[in-house]
């Protein structure tokens, strides 16, 4: 099985260092070296090593760790002409998933949580291709009065399957250092998916639930998923999974830009009502003159805010869902929306726990229960009740 995975759009041009022989589809070789592409082509590797390297490839679009970076990658090369350059690197499924679980985390992380994440990056990946009756609308966005509505749903691409940032699944190409350990996870879970009554799962994951992971419906569309419901995230004695200090492991799951977020477990922001005004001028294009309050009014399971009224001296706006309430609080995206608000005088303090959306596998906590020496199937099984793997 191959993909088609989108890496960037828009370009004017693209430049590529070819390390390796390709032919493009009239049969033209091209010899390793630089190249600069303004048009479209289909470039396809002529031995199993070539690799070719692009510049300025954006990661974290619209997150607080956006920034270009030059990335490698295997398999063939396709330019569309669109509105620019759309780039596509056509790749195998299993060469895709070793590239996911090292880009998602780190090639040195324990081997059990490398399997549990290529099952959960096939089992992401292959749903909508095999269930499209189930999957839910894509991006939505409902105003009714004083409220505004948004989730960011699994939206088709046109041009490719995936795109290669967190808006999909994270997809560095061979960038990031591929270890033994990535290639043995790929290869002793070769094919495997979770199920669910007969269909696979749309295994959703987040960086860290904070101690109780979410349900579905508080992150996307009003439906239940049976086996994205709230859990507890904590061992036998009580202990939340995910809240760890332990450097050396956290090094291990959370690539080079991630570590620079070192709050994730309980976070403080602070505003001053003019900040938030500002904020929300410049996301939702509304003026409420300078905020008063901040008012919780549906949470999820978890603690993670649904909707939001914010209270300003000119009108009042009700937002929601969980990402949107992150988008609008923040100059890029706050760590997630499971906050309580304090008023200290004119400021606002946010004192909130977790990383993302919380729904389905922690990153973190499940890294902690791989490194106690616990199965892929294992956490599996904690983090999506009622699921079992099984081949494609």
């Amino acid at each position: 099985m191959n993909l088609a995975v989108g890496l960037m759009e828009g370009r004017d041009s693209v430049n590529v260092d070819l390390r390796g022989m390709f032919k493009d589809a009239g049969g033209r070789t091209f010899s390793p070296g630089q190249y600069s592409f303004t048009d479209e082509i289909v470039l396809s590797p002529q031995d199993p090593g070539a690799s070719l390297a692009i510049d300025d490839v954006t990661i974290g679009i619209g997150f607080h760790w956006e920034r270009k970076e030059r990335q490698v990658f295997r398999g063939g090369l396709r330019l569309l002409r669109r509105k620019g350059l759309t780039v596509i690197n056509d790749v195998p499924l299993e060469e895709y998933v070793a590239s996911v679980i090292s880009s998602e985390m780190s090639g040195s992380c324990p081997l059990d949580l490398l399997k549990a994440h290529a099952v959960i990056s096939r089992s992401w990946l292959c749903y909508p291709k095999l269930n499209p009756e189930s999957v839910g609308p894509g991006n939505v966005s409902l105003r009714q009065g004083d409220e505004i509505t948004r989730w960011y749903g699994r939206e088709a691409h046109i041009d490719f399957d995936v795109c290669a940032d967190d808006h999909c699944q994270r997809y560095q190409g061979i960038t990031q250092t591929y270890s033994p350990a990535v290639a043995a996870a790929v290869d002793a879970t070769n094919g495997q998916v979770l199920w669910y009554d007969g269909k696979v799962c749309d295994a959703r994951f987040s960086k860290c639930c904070a101690g109780l992971t979410d349900e579905y419906r508080t992150a996307w569309d009003d439906r239940e998923v049976p086996y994205l419901i709230s859990l507890s995230d904590t061992d036998a004695r009580g202990h939340v999974y995910c809240d760890t200090r332990d450097k050396t492991l956290l090094s291990q799951v959370l690539p080079g830009f991630d570590q620079e977020t070192q709050d994730f477990y309980r976070w403080t922001v602070t505003y001053s009502g003019d900040e938030i005004r500002d904020l929300v001028k410049a996301r939702l294009n509304e003026d409420l003159g300078v905020v008063t309050a901040l008012e919780p009014l549906t949470r999820g399971p978890s603690g993670r805010i649904v909707r939001l009224r914010i209270r300003g001296q000119i009108k009042s706006l009700i937002v929601g869902k969980e990402l949107e309430i992150r988008r609008v609080l923040s100059r890029s995206h706050l760590y997630s929306s499971a906050f309580e608000v304090e008023q200290d005088g004119s400021k606002f303090v946010l004192k909130g726990k977790g990383w993302g959306h919380g729904v389905g596998l922690c990153q973190i906590g499940a890294a902690v229960m791989a490194n106690r020496g616990i199965d892929y199937q294992e956490i599996l099984r904690h983090y999506y009740p009622g699921a079992a793997t099984g081949t494609l």
